[in-house]
């Protein structure tokens, strides 16, 4: 493994844990803040939807869906007009953890960032979606 893929793997083991950490705080399992986003943004996307938006596989979204309703942040609710699919809805819970959600990811983001320079900050998001494109053509 080359020192880059070291690294790599090194900060997202490290990442993972950290904002596991500080969406616990708020009854949010790493993974389902994302989830949230979209929804605060769309509310009521089918699991389908949302997979699509978040680039993960439908099973993925549907386990999470199972583990967010078990904790009171999305509801299931048959479509009106195809009553085949299945929409998620946040919960008030899950509409109220967005300004602490947020609030969180923001300061686990200047925590991460803290010791690089602006340059340096701009310089690591182009080169991380330049790698994202380079293996996700549809990024």
């Amino acid at each position: 493994m080359t020192d880059l893929l070291r690294l790599f793997t090194r900060a997202h083991k490290l990442l993972q844990a950290a904002s596991d950490e500080a969406m616990s705080a708020h009854g949010v399992r790493v993974g389902q803040n994302l989830v949230l986003e979209v929804l605060w943004a769309e509310d009521g996307l089918t699991p389908g939807e949302l997979a699509g938006r978040l680039k993960v596989s439908t099973p993925t979204v549907v386990n999470a869906a199972t583990r967010m309703e078990a904790a009171g942040l999305i509801t299931r609710r048959r479509d009106d007009a195809d009553a085949r699919l299945v929409r998620l809805h946040l919960t008030d819970a899950g509409r109220a953890a967005e300004k602490p959600v947020g609030a969180a990811r923001a300061a686990l983001a200047q925590r991460v960032t803290a010791e690089l320079t602006p340059e340096e900050r701009a310089a690591t998001e182009s080169a991380l979606r330049k790698i994202i494109r380079t293996l996700d053509p549809e990024s």
